[in-house]
């Protein structure tokens, strides 16, 4: 029997021990953002699954993530630190460096997801789309030059985008289907990279690119297998620096995490 082979993610977010608190890492050009270079989220997803395993629980509830300079392709040492270990909870960094440089440093509390119980409200709503098969992919199935990250996610939308066809809207949101294009299930180890994946919201009211400054992650839940329902809104967009808001939900109705970020136009 043949063992069945790892994703693209689970390959280039993986970190392997060194030595006390201090991992290896590879970045590969398997995720090129739009504007180039290394996604954010995947560079925040391969911090995070290295200071899992310093963690004494298994789920990332929060990170947020701060990009101090562009990431390269090749090797990366990340290294990782717990601030403090509770009861239901543990807090921790990481930073990842390359060629003597920092490049990323993270900060998160880990605990367990399938443990989590209290009173439950949530007051917003799923975005309401056609299903999968009746949707729209706008890159027909081929992936964006120079932005290889459209080679392992695919996206649908309702119909193609204003902006894609050249007419911007006044109003900075977009909704849409995700999947990683080789059927593998988002878990929250991948949920970071899922969070800054798609193309910014920006790109409604006519940007081209968006640069992150900081990635703050909330995950909620474990995500039931299938396709994912994304919402990304930007409400203000001053002297150049904007906010994106991203819900992520799954196939059962669940909101499965959130993120929020602060961001440049180049």
């Amino acid at each position: 029997m043949t063992a069945p082979s790892l994703s693209a993610f689970d390959v280039d977010s993986r970190t392997d021990f060194v030595a006390a608190n201090r991992y290896a890492g590879i970045v590969t050009d398997r995720w090129h953002a739009l504007g180039g270079g290394p996604n954010g989220g995947y560079l925040m997803a391969m911090c995070l699954r290295a200071l899992k395993q310093e963690m004494p629980f298994p789920d990332v509830l929060v990170g947020s993530a701060f990009f101090l300079r562009p990431a390269v392709i090749g090797p990366a040492e990340l290294r990782t630190e717990i601030i403090r270990t509770g009861r239901r909870v543990a807090t921790g960094q990481v930073v990842l460096s390359q060629e003597g440089k920092e490049r990323l440093r993270a900060t998160a509390t880990f605990g367990t997801l399938d443990q989590a119980d209290g009173r439950t409200l949530v007051t917003g709503e799923p975005p309401v789309l056609p299903d999968p098969d009746d949707c729209v992919d706008p890159l027909g199935g081929k992936s964006l030059d120079g932005v290889s990250i459209t080679e392992r996610v695919e996206f649908r939308f309702a119909e193609v985008p204003g902006w894609w066809r050249g007419k911007p809207a006044e109003h900075a949101g977009i909704e849409f289907w995700m999947r990683f294009r080789d059927g593998r299930h988002a878990d929250p180890d991948a949920l970071p990279l899922l969070l800054d994946a798609a193309p910014p919201a920006v790109l409604a009211v006519g940007e081209f690119a968006s640069a992150t400054l900081e990635l703050t992650a909330h995950l909620r839940a474990r995500p039931a297998p299938g396709w994912l329902a994304c919402r990304a809104t930007t409400r203000h967009l001053i002297n150049g620096y904007h906010e994106e808001d991203f819900e992520i939900w799954d196939t059962k109705g669940v909101l499965v995490a959130q993120g929020r970020q602060l961001a440049m136009l180049p």
